[in-house]
Parts: structure tokens; C-alpha cells; sequence
């Protein structure tokens, strides 16, 4: 007797993504470790918006190819999960000052790449941030890193905080 197939990674994450958020895309192969599900920038406005992030742009735009601009076109819908868990969990307001534009640093957890966000420093995100988290040290370019429970790390980079969400944080 034969048993039956288990369905695709694929399928499945498609399916969740689109409850998730529609309007999602899921990027990757059933081969893949973990398929990354990509958002569009009026997706991730509109998951800010319900729970009262901002966001602004130097350039007044939200061109993903203009470095001015803040744009969250390919966006991980963990990031924009993430970005929802630290504005819930924190309290605090959060102003999103990059997102996936061009202009950041290029690597596997990039801007670009949909892994991170930059919110402008207040000091109740700084204290949060700073009293929730685990100092894990300096980086390479002197900005001092916090760990949050679930992985994510928050980087002082002197006039913002430089966050990588490798998971939603909990969402």
C-alpha cells in the first residue's frame, strides 16, 4: 500500500503566507532550509499602521532603487512582524527611518535583502532595548549590539537603531 504524499513545502508556506498577509509572496524552493516570504510596500504600511509605527523618508519617497527613499518593497514579512512585536511589546513610538532601499550595507541579512529596518533613537526605545536585551558586544564598525529572546539584534549606530530580525520575535 502506498502513503500518500505529504504535501510541498511550498504549497504549505504559500498557503500560510497568504493568511498571513495578503498580498504576500513566498520566495524560495521546497529545498530550502526556510523560504523567505516576501511583502510589498503597501503590505508592510499597512501592518505598521494597525499597530501606530511611522515611517519617513529624507527623500520624501518610497523608491526601492533611490537611496533616499524609505521603501519596504521585498520586505520579510518576519521584519514587519518584528517591527510589530517591538512597537507592542516596548510601548514606545517607532519611527522607521530605512527599510529596503538601496544605500545600506550588501550581505545575506541585508537592507536589501528584507532582513532589516532602521528606527530613529528615542529614549524609550533606547531604554527598552537596552533593559529587555543582552549586550552581545561591539561590531565591526564600533556600533554596540543588543540580542533580544528570540535572536534579533538591535545595533546603536549613533543616530539610529540598525535592526536585524532573522524571526518575527515572537509575533
Amino acid at each position: 500500500m502506498k502513503t500518500p504524499k505529504a504535501p510541498k513545502l511550498r504549497s504549505v508556506l504559500t498557503a500560510l503566507a497568504l493568511v498571513a498577509a495578503p498580498g504576500a509572496v513566498v520566495m524560495g524552493t521546497a529545498g530550502e532550509a526556510a523560504a523567505v516570504t516576501k511583502i510589498s510596500h503597501a503590505t508592510a504600511t499597512s501592518m505598521f499602521s494597525q499597530v501606530g509605527i511611522t515611517w519617513s523618508s529624507s527623500g520624501g519617497c518610497s523608491n526601492r532603487n533611490v537611496s533616499t527613499c524609505t521603501s519596504f518593497d521585498q520586505l520579510n514579512l518576519a521584519t514587519a512582524q518584528g517591527a510589530q512585536t517591538l512597537k507592542r511589546a516596548s510601548g514606545c513610538a517607532l519611527n522607521i527611518t530605512g527599510g529596503t532601499e538601496t544605500g545600506h550595507a550588501s550581505g545575506t541579512y541585508s537592507h536589501w535583502n528584507g532582513y532589516k529596518l532602521d528606527f530613529s533613537k528615542t529614549t524609550c526605545v533606547g531604554n527598552y532595548i537596552k533593559n529587555t536585551f543582552t549586550y552581545i558586544g561591539v561590531r565591526g564598525d564600533g556600533a554596540q549590539q543588543w540580542r533580544s529572546g528570540s535572536g534579533n539584534v538591535y545595533a546603536d549606530e549613533g543616530n539610529h537603531w540598525d535592526v536585524t530580525y532573522y524571526n518575527c520575535g515572537g509575533c
